[in-house]
């Protein structure tokens, strides 16, 4: 029996860690879906990458791949366009806030 396609988390709906679907559990249960910060990393310094420029830089499957890029589409995080994959203005902003975040994990690791 073929399984059930995981649709991309939505707030307001459960999601992982929540039954609620509060925002920023939504937001976490997204990026913490395996090779989801990946993409975005590779993306953050504002260019676009083919699909197969993204395979490679994120080191992944291509089934994978796909339902990741669905899922950062369907939330309105990714955009393709005539020269590949890129952030949209949203995911531009969710880069620019996972800044402090980074900065904390730095500090933390060195404790």
């Amino acid at each position: 029996m073929p399984t059930a396609r995981k649709s991309s988390p939505r707030i307001g709906s459960p999601v992982r860690g929540s039954k609620t679907g509060r925002p920023i559990m939504v937001a976490l249960d997204l990026l913490g879906r395996r090779a989801a910060l990946r993409i975005f990393w590779e993306l953050r310094h504002g260019g676009q990458m083919t699909f197969r420029a993204l395979q490679e830089a994120c080191d992944t499957n291509p089934s994978l791949l796909n339902t990741r890029i669905k899922e950062l589409r369907d939330v309105g995080l990714l955009e393709h366009e005539e020269g590949g994959y890129r952030l949209t203005p949203e995911g531009r902003k969710l880069m620019v806030s996972l800044g402090p975040f980074c900065e904390w994990a730095e500090g933390w690791r060195g404790a």
